[in-house]
């Protein structure tokens, strides 16, 4: 079979992904043979690699950027490398109908680091999580099946806790006020025992500027029980004699202005 007709086959079957090993195999032809074919499909735009052995079908839409969208590929590409994972942070935002601004970069929460991976046009950037595999989700319909993101309460602790990975506590705050409607404040507290006890101060207190009083009654009572250190608002600036937040025993060291 020619590999033109392999990327064909695959199409029909509504699959836009594939492995080299399994190239060979349908090919029939040794490896070398079937990767200098694939070679000379992605010189054409017809194939993308955001990694070795892996392998994207791009449809004449998606050839100007390179790639298809990130959620498009990003099940398949995780399944290729065994691993678990969840899109997160910005993202996850997005899909949630709260992101301010649509992200330069598609987010992936996985249990260890890895390197950034740029397809064309296409950045996706990975925020290593030990625990991930505990983190509630959903699964999030593309156009080439599902891709499983963060539950609102997850994204929002996700959001906090990196939040240097979320253009600052400002953008974290504007887009927690889109955000708070959908959020499960019973979910909030269960996240809680999941992620450092200094997420949850600031989480909470931040829904609190928001104007999400409502629904932080359960995490409040979480802290109260807890009884944690006072933490920093921003762990990097001096907050030596700043005034607390009793609620959250939070040491409120920064000015946050969410755009809402």
């Amino acid at each position: 079979m020619l590999a033109s007709q392999f990327i064909t086959d695959l199409i029909s079957r509504g699959r836009y992904c594939f492995a080299t090993k399994e190239a060979v195999q349908v090919l029939g032809t040794g490896m070398i043979a079937a990767r200098a074919a694939l070679r000379r499909l992605r010189q054409k735009g017809e194939l993308a690699s955001p990694c070795k052995g892996f392998f994207i079908i791009v449809p004449p839409e998606y050839r100007s950027a390179g790639c298809l969208p990130a959620d498009h590929f990003i099940p398949s590409l995780m399944e290729h490398l065994h691993e678990g994972y969840y899109a997160g942070l910005l993202s996850a935002a997005e899909y949630h109908g709260a992101a301010h601004q649509r992200p330069q970069v598609f987010q992936v929460v996985v249990a260890r680091n890895k390197p950034e991976i740029v397809c064309g046009k296409v950045r996706i950037r990975f925020i290593a999580r030990k625990n991930m595999e505990k983190i509630p989700t959903l699964d999030f319909k593309t156009p080439r099946g599902y891709v499983k993101i963060s539950t609102p309460a997850a994204t929002a602790f996700d959001l906090v806790g990196y939040f240097h990975h979320a253009a600052g506590l400002d953008n974290v705050a504007t887009i927690l006020a889109e955000l708070a409607e959908r959020i499960d404040a019973k979910e909030l507290v269960a996240i809680a025992a999941l992620s450092p006890i200094a997420w949850a101060q600031r989480l909470g207190y931040l829904l609190d500027l928001v104007g999400a009083e409502d629904m932080t009654g359960d995490l409040a009572d979480y802290i109260s029980l807890k009884k944690p250190v006072p933490a920093p608002l921003v762990p990097s600036k001096p907050f030596r004699g700043i005034d607390q937040s009793k609620r959250w025993r939070l040491l409120v060291n920064a000015r946050v202005e969410a755009e809402v």
